[in-house]
């Protein structure tokens, strides 16, 4: 074991020298991955359809690739689907990564032999920058856990599919693999809540040192391991002393995570999807984490408020990495060695540091409020509640946030849609008042949402207690239980809001 923890750390000592390389010339960085990324496609059907072989620069590039979402890109995809060659990238995908789309069902996202390797080194390195920084290696000698989808593969025209998370489940090193839980054959159960009562059952009496997954999961996987033993997570894995996270913001989870598992534990966000490993956290000291430039990804940035414009007809402005700034809200734009080409992946994101480029995910560009006008964004809602909830004993599970245009009775608002936890201390004592609060927060950081409030547009939010396991009931409902499934933070419309309080009433 003593020999692990070495390795681990003369490893980590290295990924950082590497990393000093890139992070120091991210203008270099990024050209040189868009010219390798151009030179590489230029003879596939986009690369031609788009005049690949007269692209010098990234101005060039904006000009000749549109930026487009999956149903823009579906008919170059169709092809790939057929089994055609040569579409979107050289030869074809070793790997569809199949994710849930919106009006054209299911969506299938490329993977390619250039592009699995990077997402597997980046979860790699996310380790590796904590072990740098922190000295602390000691959960590489215990049992770690990552909670994720089945490792079950279909094929479609000779390219095997499946969940992203089951399709990395192939590629876990060799050194991993005596360590890594649960079993294959718990991994590969399909219903969630039959799985992760099975990996309850295969951990409970391991010594978990490292557990991963997106924190609404985790959190139930706690729960069940406390229903089973009457212990917390702290009592029954002594030595587990790492949290590994994304997808979602983990502050509005923090309380309730301490409290299962009885104290504090030191935590990772990456920034995983199908269409690449954006980022990771390499600092528990700096907020943000660091944007991944030299991983066969070249970004674009479109400002948010300016992202459906359409000035001259030619699009709103791409900015490139040299070109951004602090704490502006940016859409993402990606063009990937999987394929995917000026491509939006429905994220935004603020930078938190520009030496090196750091940045947290502060939305869905689809994902806001803006009912009145007022620009509210999931960056501006985990905020307020985590403001809210300082120095206090409120815990809560799951939240959503929904406009309430015509309510019975008084002036338009903001419904905050809150499971707090089961236990009577975590919830507020005065509901108004904790309301109140958020507001008051809400309004610090959103002048539009202040200004509405003044003028009398809008009345103080609503919060709207939801029944115990509201949340994953809803979610069950859809058939988005588990895996990397994750429940809007707050949306435009009812949708939501309004199936959570129907089944609140019956």
């Amino acid at each position: 074991m003593r020999i692990k923890v070495l390795a681990a750390k003369l490893l980590a000592k290295k990924v950082h020298k590497d990393t000093l390389k890139w992070t120091s010339n991210p203008v270099a960085t990024q050209q040189n991955v868009l010219k390798k990324l151009i030179e590489a496609a230029s003879y596939t059907k986009f690369g031609v359809d788009h005049s690949f072989s007269k692209i010098k620069s990234a101005e060039d590039f904006s000009k000749q690739v549109p930026v487009r979402d999956y149903e823009a890109l579906k008919p170059y995809v169709d092809l790939v689907i057929e089994g055609k060659k040569d579409i979107l990238w050289k030869g074809k995908p070793v790997y569809f990564a199949k994710t849930s789309g919106t009006t054209s069902g299911a969506k299938y996202i490329p993977l390619t032999r250039e592009s699995i390797p990077f997402h597997v080194q980046a979860a790699r390195n996310a380790l590796l920058s904590y072990i740098y920084e922190t000295g602390n290696a000691d959960f590489v000698k215990g049992k770690m856990i990552f909670l994720q989808g089945s490792p079950i593969l279909e094929e479609k025209n000779g390219i095997k599919l499946g969940r992203l998370s089951g399709i990395v489940a192939h590629y876990v090193p060799k050194y991993l693999s005596k360590n890594r839980m649960p079993s294959w054959e718990t991994n590969c159960i399909e219903d969630w809540e039959t799985k992760v009562n099975a990996i309850v059952d295969e951990t409970f009496n391991e010594n978990m040192t490292l557990i991963s997954g997106i924190p609404a999961w985790v959190q139930m996987y706690f729960e069940k391991l406390q229903q089973k033993t009457g212990q917390t997570v702290g009592e029954l894995f002594k030595n587990f002393s790492l949290y590994v996270y994304g997808g979602v913001n983990f502050e509005p989870y923090r309380a309730k995570f301490e409290n299962l598992i009885g104290r504090k534990v030191a935590a990772i966000e990456l920034f995983p999807a199908s269409e690449g490993f954006f980022a990771y956290q390499d600092s528990q000291n700096e907020k943000g984490m660091l944007l991944l430039l030299n991983h066969g990804i070249f970004y674009e940035f479109i400002k948010a408020d300016e992202f459906f414009t359409n000035p001259e007809g030619s699009g709103p402005k791409r900015y490139t990495i040299g070109e951004v700034e602090l704490g502006v809200n940016y859409a993402l734009i990606i063009s990937t060695n999987a394929g995917l080409w000026a491509y939006n992946i429905g994220d935004t994101v603020q930078f938190t540091s520009l030496k090196p480029h750091r940045v947290i995910v502060s939305g869905r560009i689809k994902h806001f409020i803006s009912a009145f006008g007022e620009h509210v964004i999931g960056k501006e809602v985990e905020h307020a509640l985590k403001e809210a909830m300082e120095n206090s004993t409120i815990r809560i599970n799951e939240f959503t946030v929904a406009p309430q245009i015509t309510p019975e009775t008084g002036l338009p608002y903001h419904e905050w849609l809150i499971e707090f936890d089961h236990e009577a201390s975590s919830e507020p004592d005065n509901l108004e008042a904790f309301a109140l609060k958020i507001d008051d927060a809400m309004r610090k950081q959103n002048s539009y949402y202040d200004d509405l409030i003044v003028g009398k547009v809008l009345r103080t939010l609503v919060i709207t207690k939801v029944e115990q396991n509201g949340f994953q009931n809803y979610m069950k409902s859809i058939g988005k239980l588990g895996g990397q499934n994750k429940l809007p933070r707050l949306s435009n419309d009812r949708a939501i809001a309004d199936i959570l309080v129907k089944n609140n009433k019956k």
